[in-house]
């Protein structure tokens, strides 16, 4: 009920995000229950069906990615005295981040069913209990929806009965998922709360401390790029195991896809090196205030934004390296029978991942601008103008980008050239 509740002191950029969680959740739902429906149409492709499955694991990630850092923006979870008056202190914090996103993702799970047995013409049957019988069979045959014929009936296994009990155990898996990973960051971020000195922060002359994992990033990036040129190689010699994409016959070899989850780990563990590294470029020479404060700023919250940041450069370099092997024809359809290479239920889940990475980026940014209000305040109070901050803003903004791109292009490029010779 207190969840409920603080739901009505939300802004209204807080609750888009809620709602946002609610239809990346649901779109996951979607894609699991399509799995289960391939799994139940198609009982002698059982390897088929587990990499379908394997394959909804990447949108999942990335739905719990933007549910913590959706959480982490939240001003409702925070430690604040009106919460401790209720007797929600920071132990119960996690227990409350953890209940608010359950809700929002049981919410978009719980669309996603009906919309699921709507297109495969069971959404009536499911309402009556059984094929047109029962009281209710007047509004199951009301509600039935004309199941999708051809390639995309068989995405979906119409026609075929869907268990019940499989289909809410995968509903319940994005929920769950989201609920923990929030309340785990809630938790170490109340941890860090409390811990935090408040006089080092005082400091100016203090440097702020190196983050540690670039070295690691750029050596498990290396790693990817490696398998992923050795797998590729493998792939084009010989007809090996291939994982398919859900919603096409054919795709990649597993190799291939390892390497490319190495690549992203790489990049999202190199993020913080390479935000402070942004700072440090701004720093070089003789600056001025404008790239001193630009470059402090920087270094300062390299280990809030860094993550996001690296993943956002991932999928960045990862959609750039669809675009090449799209276009260059090094992925295609089942074996020339003519269908697309990248199915309905593959582009839902890439829209997925896309949507979710930008949306967990921005909500890093006003993370990031939340935890900077003091300082600005400050700052402003001792006499800066506030065209001095904005413009502090806009270099580090781009200094950003200036990296980061470039950066993306390139692992992009080295990322198709084994699949494009």
């Amino acid at each position: 009920m207190l969840a409920l509740r603080l739901v009505r002191t939300f802004r209204p950029s807080a609750l888009a995000r809620r709602m946002l969680v609610a239809g990346a959740a649901g779109a996951v739902g979607f894609l699991l229950l399509s799995a289960l429906g391939y799994a139940v149409a198609h009982p002698e492709r059982p390897g088929a069906a587990a990499a379908r499955l394997l394959w909804c694991a990447v949108p999942l990630a990335a739905c719990v990615h933007f549910a913590v850092a959706a959480v982490r923006s939240d001003p409702g979870v925070r430690p604040r005295a009106g919460l401790d008056a209720v007797g929600v202190g920071p132990a119960r914090l996690p227990l409350l981040a953890a209940v608010t996103t359950g809700l929002y993702c049981a919410l978009g799970c719980a669309l996603a069913l009906p919309a699921f047995l709507h297109l495969r013409g069971g959404l009536g049957d499911a309402l009556s209990g059984g094929p047109g019988g029962g009281p209710a069979g007047g509004l199951g045959r009301l509600l039935d929806g004309v199941p999708l014929a051809g390639a995309a009936g068989e995405l979906l296994g119409a026609g075929q009965p869907l268990p019940r009990a499989a289909a809410l155990t995968l509903l319940a898996v994005p929920p769950l998922a989201a609920a923990g990973a929030s309340a785990v960051a809630t938790g170490r971020r109340t941890a860090a709360l409390d811990h935090r000195p408040g006089l080092p922060a005082a400091l100016p002359h203090r440097p702020p401390p190196v983050p540690t994992g670039l070295p690691w990033g750029v050596a498990v990036t290396a790693a990817g790029l490696a398998l992923e040129a050795y797998a590729a190689e493998r792939l084009i010699a010989s007809a090996g195991p291939r994982m398919p994409l859900p919603g096409s016959l054919d795709g990649l070899g597993p190799g291939v896809v390892a390497g490319w989850l190495l690549i992203a780990l790489g990049l999202v563990l190199a993020g913080p090196g390479l935000v402070h590294l942004c700072g440090l470029l701004l720093a070089v020479g003789r600056p001025g205030v404008l790239r001193l404060l630009s470059g402090r700023v920087l270094r300062e919250e390299a280990p809030r934004v860094g993550h996001p940041v690296g993943l956002l450069c991932a999928v960045t370099a990862g959609t750039v390296a669809a675009v090449r092997l799209h276009g260059s024809g090094a992925v295609s359809g089942a074996a020339g029978a003519g269908e697309p290479a990248v199915g309905p239920l593959a582009a839902l889940g890439a829209a997925v991942v896309v949507v979710c990475t930008v949306a967990g980026a921005l909500s890093a940014a006003s993370e990031f601008r939340s935890a900077r209000a003091s300082a600005n305040d400050g700052l402003r109070r001792l006499g800066v103008p506030r065209g001095l901050l904005r413009a502090a803003a806009a270099l580090r903004v781009a200094v950003l980008l200036g990296v980061l791109v470039p950066l993306a292009w390139l692992v992009a490029e080295l990322a198709a050239m084994p699949l494009v010779r």
